[in-house]
Order: structure tokens, then sequence, then C-alpha cells
């Protein structure tokens, strides 16, 4: 009976420690059933820029670390990177950015109120059954980053993979290797 007891507490230890866990990165990807990427082996960026759209307060350091991860990524799935965008198999551009976001979560409460003693030697009871909502309102940055890759022959876009993550205080502190581990994340999908 100690065991079973023994089990519950690790248990639930785990449910606690995986919910304080820092929230992952959802990934995910589009791609262009009429292309085919089999015999892809050489890229190039779009266009020299390398990001499709930058954000006017982007972070140029930030960006320079996002362009060199995006390159690595694609060179360790064996692709190799050329400088001339018309020569290349096919070419790749990015987007990122974030939003404040607020998420609330509403419920009902109930309690009872208008406690009563009666008379002499009977119990107390409650009258009336209240029924009120509580609200917790959490405020959090949401960051999206997502890659692009063009089919240079047909000038088509081929596939289209994202990342989205909840930031957390790490992520904004240190944000080098929460980018670099999201980038490996969205590529292998290709």
């Amino acid at each position: 009976m100690n065991n079973i007891k023994l089990m519950i507490i690790i248990s639930s230890l785990l449910v606690i420690i995986s919910g304080c866990a820092a929230p992952q990165a959802k990934v995910d990807f589009d791609k262009n059933s009429k292309i085919d990427t089999s015999h892809y082996q050489t890229f190039a960026w779009l266009n020299e820029a390398k990001i499709l759209a930058p954000a006017i307060d982007i972070n140029p350091v930030m960006k320079v670390r996002v362009d060199e991860a995006i390159e690595a990524a694609f060179i360790s799935k064996g692709y190799q990177l050329i400088d001339d965008a018309k020569k290349a198999d096919f070419a790749i551009s990015y987007s990122v950015g974030n939003r404040e976001k607020i998420k609330v979560h509403s419920y009902p409460v109930a309690y009872r109120s208008r406690f009563s003693w009666g008379g002499g030697y009977h119990r107390g009871r409650y009258n009336d059954l209240l029924i009120t909502t509580e609200t917790q309102v959490t405020q959090y940055t949401e960051g999206k980053l997502a890659i692009d890759v063009y089919d240079v022959t047909s000038h088509q876009p081929a596939w289209h993979g994202w990342a989205i993550k909840r930031l957390s205080a790490k992520d904004k502190e240190v944000p080098s290797a929460s980018i670099k581990a999201i980038i490996e994340k969205v590529v292998a999908q290709f």
C-alpha cells in the first residue's frame, strides 16, 4: 500500500513540474503538392535583405542571429548555400514578429451566505446559495517565425513552415538558444 501512495505522490509531482515547464513552440508547415522538392540540392536567399518584411523596430543583432540559424539549419539538412538565387534549386525567406496577447478565464464560483444559528441546540444552516464569477487575466507575448521556400524554376511557393511560441522571461533574456532550437524544428519539417 505504501508503494501505491509513493507512486501517486511521484506522479502528482511530475504533473505539477511538467505544468510549470516553459511553453513549447507549436510547429507546423504547409506544402505545395504541385512542386517536387525531392531533387533540391542548392538554395539561396530570395533577396539581399533575407527577411521578407522586416518590422520597423527589428533588432538588427537578432536578425543576424536568425539569418545565420536558418542558413545553418538548411545546411545541416544537406543543402548547399549559393550566392545566386537564379542558379539555386530553391530560394528562402522568412518573417518574424510578436504580439502582446491577453487571455481571460472566467468561471462560476458558488458560496453560501446568511448563516443563521437557529434557536437552542439547533445546528447552523445556510439560507442562500450565491453564484458569482471569478475572472483571471493573463498578459503574455506570443512570438511567430515563418520560413518560406520558393521553387526557382516555377517561381512558385513550395513550402511554408512556422512556429508560434508564448515567450517566457528566459526567451526574452537569452533568445539565441530558443531561436536556434525553434528554427531547427521548423526546418526539420521541410
